[in-house]
């Protein structure tokens, strides 16, 4: 595996060195970032069954986000 010289501002460096963790390298830093896993690498993970339930408690789960929400925002216009 070769490497590259790259130039980065001072404020991008001290925030990668920031959320380094103890014994990893600014590039073990920039690899876990970005490895980014698509959605269509789960298809089949769950059964019909399984992804019923899943569904089932995301609605739910909506339902009362939606009712915090209003219950919020009719207390701020309360005042």
């Amino acid at each position: 595996m070769g490497s590259r010289n790259i130039s980065i501002s001072d404020e991008a460096y001290h925030k990668l060195r920031d959320i380094k963790m103890k014994n990893e390298y600014l590039t073990d830093v920039i690899n876990r970032l970005t490895n980014r896993t698509s959605i269509l690498e789960l298809k089949g993970l769950l059964s019909s069954s399984e992804t019923g339930s899943v569904l089932n408690s995301v609605g739910e789960s909506r339902k009362l986000s939606r009712k915090r929400l209003g219950s919020v925002a009719s207390e701020f216009n309360k005042k």
